[in-house]
């Protein structure tokens, strides 16, 4: 086992606290699916830096790509359903 020094551990823990806020407070629904992909890649180095690979795979694949696309054709989804709803009523 490598033994990786309590400072990065510390340092990648923190980022990710930050990140998880910035998640939050972002208002913009693009900017806070670009912002979670973000907070996704941090987990995924806090996942590596605790010798965890597997986890770290399962997490680029579940916040990078899977629930950025699942989120976008959700709210496309939406958004068109409200357009035909508009177009109905004239």
């Amino acid at each position: 086992m490598v033994h990786v020094p309590e400072a990065l551990q510390a340092v990648v823990l923190v980022s990710a606290a930050l990140l998880a806020t910035a998640v939050v407070l972002t208002r913009n629904t693009l900017r806070q699916i670009i912002v979670n992909g973000v907070y996704g890649l941090m987990l995924v180095i806090l996942f590596v830096v605790l010798q965890a690979p597997d986890v770290a795979l399962s997490m680029l694949v579940v916040t990078t790509i899977a629930y950025p696309l699942i989120v976008l054709a959700a709210i496309a989804r939406t958004r068109r359903g409200k357009l035909t709803d508009e177009q109905e009523q004239e």
